[in-house]
C-alpha cells in the first residue's frame, strides 16, 4: 500500500503534528511504500518571510528524521523540488467544480482567523489534490480538519478519471479516532494558525510557560469532574501510562483532581518523552547540509515517480502531439 502525507513547516511543529501525522507516517516505514515531504508550496498562504520559510523546511526535516524518519525506508522530500505538482495542479484546477472549492470549510476558516485571503489559499485543496494524485497514493494519514481536503482530492481523481479514462488511484483517508484533534492550550485544535501549540522540541522554562497555561475550569479541587470535557486530561491520554491514566480519571470522577499539580506531571511526561529525539535534533540541525542531501536523494525518487504520471496526464488531456 501506497501511504502518503506532508506537513507544513510555517512555523515550529507540534505534538498535535507529531500525534496527529508524523507519528503514524514513521510508524509505516515497515509495512507500505511511504511518501513523505515537507509541504512548502502550501506554506507559503501564509508565511512571506524568505528566511523563515527556508530555515523552517529544514528544520521540519530535522524533526522528522531525529522522531525517527528512516530516509533508506521510504521517499522523503520537498514539494518545491518536484515542479511537476505544479503542473498537474494546473490541470487538475480546469477540472474542478468552482462549488466544490467554494464548500470548502478551511479557506474561510483561516480567513477569519486573519491570515490574508488570496487566490493559493482558496486552491490549496487543488494544490493537496496533486500532491496526493501524483503519487497514486491509496491512503492519506490525515486530521478531521484536513479530511474535507481530501475528499475534494477524491472528487476531483474521479472527475478525471471520468472526463479523460481511468488515470488516477482514488485515495482513502485514515484518521485516527485518538489522535484525530489534539487539543491546544484553548482546548481548540492544537494549530499554529491560532497560537495555541506545544512545540515537540520545546524545553525547560519555555515548556513549563506552555504547560501551565493550558486553559483549566474554574471547580474545586474537592469536587468530581469530567475528565472527557478536559483537553488537560486529553494531552494526558497522550502521555501517561495507561494504569496513570486510569488513576487521574479516578481523581477527576471522585474529586481530588488539582490542575496544578497535574500539569507539573504532564510537563514531566511531555519533557521525557521527546528526551531522546530532542538530542537527535540537536545533532542534524549542526549539520544542516546532511539535511540537505537526504532531500536532494528523496526528490530525485519522488520525482522519478512523479513524471510517469504527469506523463500519462499529458497523454489523457492531449497535451502531447
Amino acid at each position: 500500500m501506497k501511504v502518503l502525507s506532508g506537513i507544513q513547516p510555517s512555523g515550529q511543529l507540534h505534538i498535535g503534528n507529531y500525534f496527529g501525522m508524523m507519528k503514524t507516517m514513521i510508524s509505516n516505514m515497515e509495512n507500505s511504500d511511504l511518501y513523505v515531504f515537507i509541504v512548502n508550496l502550501h506554506a507559503l498562504t501564509s508565511v512571506h518571510d524568505r528566511e523563515k520559510l527556508a530555515a523552517g523546511t529544514l528544520e521540519a526535516a530535522a524533526d522528522f528524521l531525529a522522531l525517527g524518519l528512516d530516509p533508506e525506508k521510504c521517499t522523503f522530500w520537498v514539494q518545491s523540488d518536484v515542479p511537476e505538482v505544479c503542473e498537474l495542479a494546473w490541470i487538475l484546477s480546469t477540472v474542478t467544480p468552482m462549488g466544490l472549492m467554494e464548500r470548502c470549510h478551511s479557506y474561510k476558516d483561516k480567513v477569519a482567523k486573519g491570515i490574508d485571503a488570496s487566490h493559493g489559499l482558496f486552491s490549496y485543496p487543488v494544490l493537496m489534490a496533486a500532491d496526493i494524485l501524483l503519487y497514486q497514493a491509496d491512503q492519506v494519514p490525515v486530521g478531521k480538519d484536513q479530511k474535507q481536503h481530501l475528499e475534494v482530492a477524491r472528487d476531483v481523481a474521479q472527475k478525471f478519471n471520468n472526463t479523460f479514462g481511468e488515470t488516477f488511484v482514488v485515495p482513502e483517508p485514515f484518521i485516527s479516532d485518538t489522535t484525530a484533534i489534539v487539543p491546544g492550550l484553548d482546548g481548540q485544535k492544537m494549530s499554529k494558525s491560532y497560537g495555541n501549540t506545544i512545540p515537540i522540541f520545546l524545553e525547560g522554562k519555555q515548556l513549563k510557560k506552555k504547560v501551565m497555561a493550558i486553559a483549566t475550569d474554574a471547580i474545586p479541587v474537592e469536587d468530581p469532574k469530567d475528565p472527557d470535557q478536559c483537553n488537560l486530561f486529553a494531552l494526558f491520554k497522550l502521555f501517561a501510562t495507561p494504569e496513570r491514566l486510569q488513576e487521574i480519571r479516578n481523581l477527576y470522577v471522585n474529586g481530588g483532581a488539582a490542575y496544578g499539580y497535574l500539569k507539573l506531571e504532564l510537563l514531566e511526561l511531555i519533557s521525557d518523552y521527546y528526551a531522546e529525539a530532542r538530542q537527535k535534533k540537536a545533532e542534524y540541525m549542526a549539520d544542516p547540509e546532511m539535511i540537505r542531501t537526504v532531500l536532494r536523494k528523496g526528490a530525485i525518487r519522488a520525482r522519478e515517480k512523479a513524471m510517469v504520471t504527469l506523463d500519462l496526464v499529458r497523454e489523457r488531456v492531449g497535451l502531447k502531439y
